[in-house]
């Protein structure tokens, strides 16, 4: 399944918009950058239902902002080994890279979902009302860390 996309140079100052995804079992939280390139924002939760329609439903999004990369979580254990999670996330940005042809980072992910409740019951959110947004915060400190990181140099964004 190969899908076209045609990434956004940079034009007066705008830099091309980053898709942030933290890629679960069950769902995957999605965040997008501004066109500054300087924050990130929420965008909504996938459920996952299979690779095929997944692929599909992050294509629309990549169209819908105009994204030239893509941001993935990277899921690591503390001591920086590699995860049975990574495993699958190393597979599924493998995927991303093949059917989108746009690069795609992973991004140490330690302790973000930790942090996304801290950050939701700071907010005054029930616990009860984590689950629907706890990836989507996750998302948005994944691609935020990565854009801090990257601030002087946001051309490095397409590459591979």
């Amino acid at each position: 399944m190969r899908l076209s996309l045609r990434a956004r140079g940079t034009i007066s100052g705008v830099q091309p918009r980053l898709l942030g995804l933290d890629f679960g079992g069950r769902r995957i939280g999605v965040a997008v950058s501004d066109e500054l390139g300087l924050t990130a924002q929420p965008v909504l939760t996938l459920v996952r239902k299979n690779a095929k329609q997944d692929l599909k439903s992050i294509g629309r999004l990549l169209r819908k902002y105009t994204c030239s990369a893509i941001v993935l979580g990277h899921p690591l254990y503390m001591s920086g080994d590699v995860s049975p999670q990574a495993v699958k996330t190393q597979a599924f940005g493998d995927s991303l890279r093949e059917a989108f042809s746009l690069p795609v980072h992973l991004w140490d992910e330690r302790l973000t979902s930790a942090e996304a409740h801290r950050h939701l019951e700071a907010s005054g959110r029930p616990p009860s009302g984590h689950r629907e947004v706890v990836d989507q915060v996750a998302a948005v400190l994944i691609l935020q860390s990565f854009l801090d990181a990257h601030r002087s140099a946001p051309a490095s964004y397409n590459e591979r």
